[in-house]
Parts: C-alpha cells; structure tokens; sequence
C-alpha cells in the first residue's frame, strides 16, 4: 500500500475541504468580481485591494487575526457562542471559513478579468431585448465567462489543497478532524518518516500537476478563431 489510512484520511480531508470551499467561493465571489468588473465608484480600489490581500500577507498573519476573531473573546466567537454552535477554531468548519478568506482572490481575480474581457456591447444588446440585468447577467455574462469560472474555481480548489500556514494556525493537527495533507506532511517529516512524508508529496505532487494540467489544456487559446 503506497498510502497509510491516516495518509488517506489526511488526502479526503484536504479533497473534501477544498470543494467546500470551491463551492462556497463560487457562491460569494461571483458577486464581488461582477462589482469590481462593472463599479465606477471611488471604493473599487480599496475593496479590490482588500480582496487581493490574502496575495501578500503571510499565511500566519491572517491566521492569527482570523483566531482571534473566532475565538472566544472575538466578534465571531460570540456569535457562534451565543448561537449555541461553539467555538470555530480547531474545527473543520473553522477551517472552512479561514481557507475560504485566504483563497478568496484566486476566485475574485480571474472572475473579474472575465467580466471586464466582455465588454459592453453584449450586455446592452440584451438590454434592448428588454431583457432585465439579471436576465443578461445568466443568459449573456455568464456564457461568455465560462472559461473564466473555470480557471477561478481549478485555481481556488489547487491553492486550497496546498495551504498549509493558515490551516495550521486555525485547525491544529487533530487527525480526522483538521489534520490536512500539508500538515501530515510536515508531521512525517517532524518524526523523520521520510519515505512516507515523500510518498505522500510524491501523490499530491501529481495531484496538483494533474489539476493545473487540465487548467492549461481546457483553457481557449484566443489566437484561434
């Protein structure tokens, strides 16, 4: 067997996270790269940067103010307190909600390059159809964005499963639990297992070439036409 059950459990684990969190970005950050695509208003400079700051900041600095915030003396730990759900930190869903900030511009930036490579033209030939924004938003943005959901959500779902600062600041090492590949990784390297830490690297390596490969092959070349 190339993999341990914890090596497995460890790979489900990231697998299942990053889905989650695909999902969820596909959910939340198709609004704000359509705001940052069409807006005039002064703020798209301030929330653009605000969105792309996950790029540059270090993975430990968002993951202490993110614990911080969800622990039991921050704003969201009382919420979640006060509603009967506990505290986030060293939870799965906890790191849902960490990794969903941390991969939150490699869905918003491709989306909103996306958006703005349409244009105008198209949009308000809808318009004189009498169709409504949001009619023109599905049956006319979307279609012609569909190369670029496609490489913001294999970017988000790559960048998730190669986390391992933020997710270990929020989520610990409890196996089953929060314990990543990234982190079982580190921790086979901890205890000088190195044939099972590169058996392990060696699968995600593969993993994240496989997934990156099929970025570039569906990805349209706009030479042909």
């Amino acid at each position: 067997m190339i993999l341990t059950d914890s090596d497995l459990q460890a790979v489900w684990l990231t697998v299942r996270l990053a889905g989650i969190v695909t999902l969820i970005l596909l959910t939340l950050g198709t609004p704000i790269a359509w705001w940052l695509a069409r807006t005039k208003a002064w703020w798209k400079g301030p929330i653009g940067a605000v969105v792309a700051l996950p790029l540059v900041l270090p993975p430990s600095v968002l993951g202490f103010y993110l614990l911080l915030a969800m622990g039991p003396n921050g704003p969201v730990g009382y919420i979640t307190q006060s509603l009967g759900l506990g505290l986030l930190p060293f939870t799965f869903w906890g790191l849902v909600i960490a990794s969903v900030f941390y991969s939150l511009p490699f869905m918003v930036q491709p989306l909103q390059n996306a958006f703005e490579a349409i244009g105008d033209r198209p949009l308000e030939a809808a318009a004189t159809l009498r169709a409504s924004p949001l009619d023109a938003f599905f049956t006319v943005a979307v279609p012609l964005s569909l190369p670029g959901f496609l490489s913001a959500s294999i970017l988000t779902f790559a960048h998730t499963v190669g986390e391992f600062g933020v997710v270990l600041m929020i989520g610990g090492n409890i196996p089953g639990v929060t314990r990543v590949a990234s982190v079982q990784i580190y921790d086979h390297v901890e205890a000088l297992e190195y044939v099972q830490a590169h058996r392990l690297a060696a699968v995600m390596l593969v993993f994240s070439f496989l997934v990156l490969l099929s970025l570039y092959v569906w990805r349209p070349n706009p030479k042909k036409g």
